[in-house]
């Protein structure tokens, strides 16, 4: 490993997070084509599902005076070209069709289709295949994708707000108005945040006390999937009902309702999870209640988790509802105020996986 291929897969993971709200659930990749002078002469990413992928977007971005250079560059990428007629064609085979001599790959793609394929195609053709130039970082810029499709379910991010004595809400009565905990400003934060999911979860005793859209409306991105753990007695009007694209998890006979039901019970978090993987859901974001949330805990069923801590607190008269707890082997991997609230982010205590070369 050089340190050019180093600066230049730099540059081609700065590019991939240009497809941060719309790729999922592809992955993010990014691309740059090098002219044997070490010019950068082309350089892309892929933008969003359905679409030309990295490596397509690089190529066709090369100027019309510097594509005889195709054949004599190198093509840097995030991730392991693949290897499959998919929605769109296989990007290896175009790499060989252009006869580009040398690919430095930054990690290969745990997605079963490719896995290697992709190599393997290229070396089988002649290429000069370089892989894990910058793997940590590359890993951990599809660390949703990659878990999703290592452990076969999307990657789970628990969040909540609570006061500082350790409370989500001052009282669990329906009539009641929820504790206001995120400012304007951390509220535009957690939008962001259901921006970078595909779905966000929730219970129903959190849909019939909340009330919550669980839509984008302070952020840009598309508005991810709800879904609803439980469901038969949700009023018909709720606002998450009134939407396209809800999911409730039930058991129970439920009356019509603008949403899609999946006999699956609610209690049964891996069989959940399982049936979003089979449709296609590589990240969830569960917003509520703290049972939901403490379920998911004891299942050791998460994979980030982001806690808000205002300064305010409840009256010491008042009944309130406590915050999830912490599980034990969660670190916290940062901390940051926002408007005077502490944002905490925390990841498990757990080994890194490096994807085999």
């Amino acid at each position: 490993m050089s340190h050019a291929d180093e600066t230049y897969m730099r540059r081609a993971l700065q590019i991939a997070g240009g497809g941060l709200l719309h790729a999922s659930p592809n992955p993010m990749v990014g691309a740059v084509l090098v002219a044997p002078d070490g010019r950068i002469i082309g350089e892309g990413f892929h933008r969003r599902c359905g679409t030309p992928h990295a490596e397509p977007n690089t190529i066709s971005s090369v100027a019309e005076t510097n594509r005889h250079l195709i054949p004599l560059s190198t093509l840097y990428v995030t991730l392991e070209p693949c290897s499959h007629q998919g929605r769109t064609p296989a990007c290896s085979r175009l790499i060989i069709e252009k006869q580009i001599p040398r690919v430095v790959i930054g990690s290969l793609d745990p997605f079963e289709k490719v896995n290697g394929k992709g190599v393997k195609m290229l070396r089988n053709a002649g290429v000069e295949v370089t892989v894990g130039v910058l793997e940590k970082e590359c890993l951990a810029l599809n660390k949703r994708f990659i878990t999703c499709h290592r452990c076969h379910r999307p990657w789970v991010t628990l969040k909540w707000a609570m006061t500082a004595d350790g409370y989500i809400d001052a009282s669990p009565r329906p009539e009641s108005h929820p504790l206001k905990i995120s400012t304007s400003l951390t509220s535009v934060a957690v939008h962001r945040l259901r921006a970078v999911h595909d779905a966000i979860l929730v219970g129903s005793q959190t849909v019939t006390a909340d009330n919550p859209s669980l839509n984008l409306r302070l952020f840009a991105g598309d508005n991810p999937l709800r879904i609803v753990l439980g469901g038969a007695s949700l009023n018909p009007s709720a606002a998450i009902l009134s939407q396209e694209d809800t999911l409730l998890f039930t058991t129970a006979a439920v009356d019509s309702v603008n949403a899609t039901t999946v006999n699956i019970s609610p209690r049964d978090l891996p069989a959940v999870l399982s049936e979003l993987y089979n449709r296609g859901i590589s990240s969830v974001l569960v917003e509520g209640g703290a049972a939901i949330i403490n379920s998911f805990i004891d299942s050791n069923l998460w994979d980030a988790i982001r806690v808000e801590i205002s300064p305010k607190t409840i009256p010491t008269d008042t009944r309130g509802i406590k915050a999830p707890r912490l599980p034990g082997n969660a670190v916290i991997s940062s901390r940051t105020i926002i408007d005077g609230n502490l944002i905490l982010s925390l990841e498990p205590r757990r080994p890194v996986e490096i994807l085999p070369k």
